[in-house]
């Protein structure tokens, strides 16, 4: 029988995606985004999407609409909104409503009883309260019969161009171990993703040019690009963000991994001249064809990011920030262009997610041989 997976607080469905590639059946979804559920919906026409919140998802009702009988799941995955928790975020702390939505999940992780549990979160968890937020985790999981581990994983050891950590928590009630996968990529292993090895096959766009679907360039594509492109010919949601006269006229003054320290101070925004050259590091980073992206967030807007092309004067396009994330190209992105930026930057990457997919089969078939 096919091993399953529910995702909670999925989004566009990036981790989905990634469990699908390591051979689960993904049944449903949920999510309040709309946008995001009509990207997952498009693609994961085998999964239910449901658009309610978590608080109204009853255990009855998952169980409705999947088939399934309480015990049946293989493995429930999740990652609450991050936002209390976030390093971003200096209001961070256990009292903000969304640092309990993991309450909800574990409500249904008690409910429907699955053999593994997948969570996901940013590495700010670890700070709420001197790490109550992930005392509190471990220990109703383990009221509820699931021994738990917890790491922080790099996106870039597993084959994603980008600088991304994340904390991910597995467990499991059927006494297996709980371990995280190996990195694949690395020093002694594949070589890192770069970003020229990610996007160098897209064509060349000017500040605010929207050609709809494009031909990819010409010449042999990198291995990370055939696993993006399939079997594509053309891509879609390449469009550059339009920038301002003042902002174009600043990102002349940048060179590959350049960042505001090389703005003349005249040009800076008023409150980067007031800045500590140690502060920002990475505002108005220009990126490197030889380098990782700095981690994809909501916004790849240059003011806060290195998300400026290596060698165009323009920021990132969807497309390029969904390649950073290890999208392939036949995921398109619904809603306005500032929800598919949103959508791209809270997913976990799919690379990431196959890999802790593949790891979960690994687990799965040998603790069945033991068994």
């Amino acid at each position: 029988m096919q091993n399953t997976a529910i995702d909670l607080f999925c989004g566009a469905g990036g981790l989905s995606a990634g469990l699908e590639m390591a051979g689960f059946k993904v049944l449903a979804g949920n999510d309040l985004f709309a946008a995001a559920g009509e990207t997952f919906t498009r693609t994961h026409p085998n999964a239910k999407f449901i658009n309610v919140p978590i608080q109204d998802l009853s255990v009855a009702d998952l169980m409705a609409q999947t088939g399934l009988r309480r015990g049946e799941l293989t493995v429930l995955v999740g990652g609450p909104p991050c936002q209390a928790y976030s390093v971003y975020n200096h209001q961070r702390g256990m009292h903000d409503a969304r640092a309990t939505l993991f309450k909800e999940y574990l409500r249904l992780v008690e409910g429907l009883r699955p053999e593994w549990i997948v969570m996901e979160n940013v590495t700010g968890i670890y700070s709420i309260g001197g790490g109550e937020a992930v005392r509190a985790i471990k220990e109703e999981l383990g009221a509820l019969g699931y021994a738990v581990e917890d790491r922080v994983l790099r996106a870039e050891d597993y084959g994603v161009p980008q600088e991304r950590r994340r904390v991910v928590f597995i467990g499991n009630r059927i006494g297996a171990p709980n371990t995280h996968p190996a990195p694949t990529h690395g020093p002694g292993l594949q070589p890192f993703t770069t970003i020229k090895d990610a996007i160098g096959d897209l064509p060349p766009l000017a500040n605010g040019e929207d050609r709809g679907r494009v031909p990819y360039l010409p010449g042999a594509p990198t291995a990370f690009q055939r696993l993006m492109r399939g079997d594509a010919t053309t891509v879609a949601d390449h469009a550059a963000p339009r920038l301002g006269a003042v902002n174009i006229e600043r990102l002349a003054h940048i060179p590959p991994g350049g960042s505001w320290r090389d703005i003349p101070f005249d040009l800076l925004p008023a409150g980067m001249q007031r800045a500590k050259r140690s502060d920002h590091t990475k505002r108005y980073g220009r990126m490197t064809w030889d380098g990782l992206s700095c981690t994809v967030l909501t916004k790849c807007d240059i003011h806060w990011g290195a998300y400026i092309h290596p060698d165009q004067t323009r920021a990132i396009s969807v497309r390029e920030a969904a390649r950073l994330q290890a999208f392939p190209d036949w995921f398109e992105f619904c809603g306005s262009r500032t929800d598919q930026y949103v959508q791209v930057g809270n997913a976990v990457p799919p690379l990431l997610g196959k890999a802790i997919g593949d790891h979960l089969m690994q687990c799965i078939n040998a603790q069945s041989v033991a068994a």
